[in-house]
């Protein structure tokens, strides 16, 4: 219990994490689950508060867009509630600053024969880091 909260206590971590640190450490299944209830209870795991942090750091540091950083939280078994919270809490003039910059960083090393298709590989590039496709196609036009 007391390593898990200082794991805890030194930065933000989600149940599955813990869960998963602890069968690791050897512990079994049911203390595991009676330690995460008790870590949840004394706020050392609090799922809103991870999924806001998740967010917002994916998208500084990773650049990645909103339906990329959902669909990660989605597969840490996050509730959508705080999953949807947390994506509408990010910035939005920064995080089409990010598009934008990924645009332009990517624009030059794109070789294409026509301009569709530099423009499709241009628009594939960022959906695939999880942007929206309809921010992403306005963004592309916008740069081409």
């Amino acid at each position: 219990m007391n390593k898990a909260a200082s794991l805890c206590s030194q930065r933000e971590c989600c149940p599955s994490e813990i869960r998963e640190k602890l069968q690791r450490w050897g512990v079994e299944a049911e203390t595991s689950e009676r330690i995460v209830a008790r870590l949840v209870e004394e706020r050392f795991i609090d799922e809103a508060r991870y999924c806001r942090a998740y967010a917002l750091d994916k998208m500084r540091y990773n650049r990645w867009g909103r339906v990329k950083i959902n669909q990660m939280l989605r597969m840490m078994g996050l509730p959508e509630v705080h999953r949807r919270a947390a994506l509408t809490e990010l910035p939005d003039v920064e995080y089409i600053e990010i598009m934008r910059h990924l645009i332009q960083q990517k624009l030059p090393s794109i070789r294409a024969r026509s301009e569709y298709e530099r423009r499709a590989k241009l628009l594939r590039f960022i959906v695939g880091r999880g942007f929206e496709s309809d921010l992403a196609i306005d963004e592309v036009e916008r740069a081409s």
